[in-house]
């Protein structure tokens, strides 16, 4: 288990986190949302020990990280832009990974390179971005460590590689002791693979959710009612966090199961209701929106 409490780092004018507080469980894909300059590799870089926070602490497993060869270990860090070794093959940085981590597995990341159809023999200087990408994947993910750091891990890959990526994350969760952080900017990326979501924004993560408990206690219903007052008791009634009017159909997300919110709707006799599935997106401006920001404003 990742442990960050009030976690604070500065550089020179800019605050890149503000008093940061989160769990991050093991066993789970995590998914750290935010826009450019919100955090989030900076974030990413404090957890692996890469740099010193200002101020709180991060544990792994109980375990400072920072300067800490034994936490290190258990944390493989994936940035934005991957660094290989100048003139490198795939081939070669596998040797290379392999003499950091001691349990870095060559037959699973052979094994990956021939699946991902990978020629490992060629210079990577050569390769497009999304390739590259693929190779950092696969480097991380043969390193065998407990924890996987993931800045932007899907920018630059087409929509194969990244059910690809995504389908070898689950895997590996399904398989052993494996936790991948993925930091994004797009809401969409995570959607079908996070098992928990955090929303990072101005240096100060606004909340982190189970996205399948959110999933079931948030829904959006459309309905038409024969009176116009009883849309008024539906308002009260619900905990509704958005309601939109369009003519004479009343939208409505509101907390609460799908049985709890059907039951009072139909209590009323509605002429038409049905409940419509939230996106992820949907469930995060809903959420941000009671919190007093605007989603729109900060994620794509």
């Amino acid at each position: 288990m990742i442990e960050v409490r009030e976690l604070s780092k500065q550089f020179q004018d800019i605050r890149a986190l503000d008093c940061v507080t989160a769990t991050i469980q093991e066993g789970h894909i995590f998914g750290l949302v935010g826009s450019n300059g919100a955090g989030k590799s900076t974030f990413l870089r404090v957890l692996s020990g890469v740099i010193k926070a200002d101020s709180g602490s991060v544990t792994i497993d109980g375990l400072t990280v920072f300067e800490n060869p034994e936490a290190k270990q258990k944390v493989c860090f994936l940035s934005d832009t991957g660094y290989f070794l100048p003139n490198a093959t795939p081939d070669n940085m596998k040797e290379y990974y392999a003499e950091i981590y001691p349990g870095f597995d060559r037959d699973l990341f052979l094994d990956l390179a021939k699946k991902f159809q990978m020629d490992i023999s060629r210079k990577i200087n050569t390769f497009s971005k999304g390739m590259k990408k693929q190779l950092s994947v696969l480097l991380g993910v043969c390193t065998r460590t407990k924890y996987l750091l993931c800045d932007e891990t899907f920018d630059g890959l087409d929509p194969v590689m990244r059910q690809a990526v995504k389908s070898l994350f689950a895997a590996e969760v399904m398989e052993r002791d494996f936790t991948p952080v993925i930091a994004s900017h797009n809401l969409r990326e995570l959607e079908d693979i996070c098992d928990h979501v955090g929303l990072l924004h101005k240096g100060g993560i606004l909340f982190t959710k189970d996205l399948e408990e959110m999933k079931f206690h948030i829904h959006k219903i459309q309905c038409v009612m024969k009176n116009p007052l009883d849309e008024e008791s539906i308002l009260r009634e619900l905990d509704v966090l958005k309601s939109d009017k369009r003519g004479s159909l009343l939208t409505v997300i509101a907390r609460g199961t799908r049985i709890e919110i059907l039951d009072c709707i139909q209590d009323k006799d509605p002429l038409f209701a049905e409940v419509l599935p939230l996106s992820l997106e949907e469930i995060f401006i809903s959420e941000t929106e009671v919190a007093g920001y605007d989603i729109t404003d900060f994620l794509v």
